[in-house]
């Protein structure tokens, strides 16, 4: 499965943006996926997940509420929904694909999380007070 994240910018604070992944391959449907982010000097962290099928999902608690999460696999996509934006939430956006459990995404160490099958590259998103 090859990914291709885009959508970032840059927005003020309490703007929305909606990042897309596009999956190519054949075999998409068949992972949970998920996205994560990275901000300058800190660890990659997991974001947002949905299972295989799309019909659960997991959010990290700093953007419960606010990320929505959704996943069609009959057109290979993936789409990350975010709302009130905040100055925290700026960093490199990433979208995953690996095993088929939304819930196991959302519980991946830092060591599991380079372990991560596959990975898009990455799409900035920047957030102004």
């Amino acid at each position: 499965v090859q990914l291709q994240a885009s959508g970032g910018g840059s927005v003020q604070a309490g703007g929305s943006l909606r990042l897309i992944c596009t999956a190519s391959g054949r075999t998409f449907s068949s992972y949970a996926v998920a996205w994560f982010r990275q901000a300058p000097g800190k660890e990659r962290e997991f974001v947002a997940s949905t299972s295989w099928l799309g019909t659960s999902a997991e959010y990290a608690d700093s953007v419960k509420g606010r990320f929505t999460i959704s996943r069609d696999n009959a057109k290979n996509m993936l789409h990350l929904e975010m709302n009130s934006l905040t100055p925290e939430d700026t960093a490199v956006y990433y979208c995953a694909a690996d095993g088929t459990s939304s819930q196991d995404l959302a519980r991946y160490t830092p060591e599991r999380i380079q372990k991560i099958t596959y990975w898009g590259k990455g799409t900035q998103v920047t957030v102004s007070s």
